[in-house]
């Protein structure tokens, strides 16, 4: 059986594309008066408050849009809607975009399903041709990583999961450490009030204030800021929307790169929608790592898994999920 699945861009828009989706950019020392007891609140109790509530609710409604310039490979445009939950993480997401029609074959839309830390994407009518007629491919990283043996490859799966995995709460938990917020005012997102806080973070901050970075030992971590520093990334640009309920109802980040700015808008609605995921049936699911432990078979090494041939599918697969 084989894999024909496209990439776009190589390890750097995989990388920027995880970057944009744990980026963030807020900070204190701004006021903003509170309606319930007329007191101000500084912009990093605000956040802080958005963070609780966002923890409490636990899931919601979000619809997400992407753009990139020409220069990224041709850019394009990315939608994403679906519903998210977190603690536990679930996931039910679809994307669509031009940033998907320049792959020869290449699906018009991608489902993405995640439950119990294990991913499924629907490929696709095409990509099924290689996978036995099956269009779903099922991705359990951090068990493909434990059974290659290698730790270095597992800290890598299982960073790359959190990244990938990075919900409201996260990303306002990295926001509260961010060290220069504005508050702009207020203003109405799609009819809702919120109030409206700016600001700007570096690369090192964003990754000084990830904690799931915190996997990574400190060569492999400095490593990673080099890679990203040589690739031209200047930093982020950051707008959030916190409505009277303490939730944030927007995020919206553009990233300065050599290329142009890539630009990315987040809305959320209906926190506490239920969060429900269908996995695809079994019948109709090809598994990544089974699939390269054939491929190990056929070569010659029975049972062995390649390593190679994994972190290649990883990289194809997290640039098409990221839509770049």
């Amino acid at each position: 059986m084989g894999l024909s699945v496209r990439r776009r861009g190589g390890a750097t828009l995989a990388g920027i594309a995880a970057l944009v989706m744990a980026g963030g950019a807020v900070g204190c020392g701004a006021e903003k008066q509170d309606g319930a007891s007329g007191s101000a609140r500084t912009v990093q109790q605000v956040l802080t408050a958005a963070f609780e509530r966002t923890a409490e609710v636990k899931s919601a409604k979000v619809e997400m849009t992407m753009s990139m310039p020409a220069a990224l490979d041709g850019g394009g445009d990315m939608t994403m809607s679906g519903v998210m939950g977190w603690d536990p993480t679930v996931m039910d997401l679809t994307m669509k975009g031009s940033a998907f029609s320049t792959q020869p074959g290449a699906p018009e839309q991608v489902r993405m399903v995640w439950q119990d830390n294990v991913m499924y994407m629907d490929m696709g009518a095409e990509a099924a041709k290689d996978m036995d007629g099956k269009r779903w491919m099922k991705l359990d990283l951090a068990a493909a990583a434990e059974a290659a043996g290698d730790e270095d490859l597992t800290k890598q799966m299982t960073s790359g999961l959190d990244n990938m995995n990075q919900n409201p709460t996260e990303q306002l938990a990295m926001l509260r450490e961010s060290p220069n917020l504005k508050h702009v005012g207020s203003e109405k997102i799609d009819g809702v009030e919120a109030e409206h806080y700016t600001g700007t973070l570096t690369v090192k901050e964003m990754m000084e204030s990830n904690d799931t970075l915190d996997l990574l030992e400190p060569e492999e971590r400095k490593q990673l800021l080099d890679n990203i520093e040589k690739s031209g990334i200047k930093g982020y640009d950051t707008d959030v929307w916190v409505n009277e309920d303490d939730l944030p109802v927007r995020m919206d980040i553009t990233m300065e790169t050599p290329e142009g700015d890539v630009d990315m808008s987040m809305k959320l609605s209906d926190y506490g929608a239920k969060a429900e995921v269908e996995l695809p049936p079994a019948g109709e699911t090809v598994d990544l790592f089974e699939m390269l432990q054939g491929a190990g078979e056929m070569a010659g090494s029975e049972g062995a898994f390649d390593e190679e041939a994994f972190e290649k599918e990883m990289a194809e697969l997290e640039a098409l999920e990221s839509g770049v």
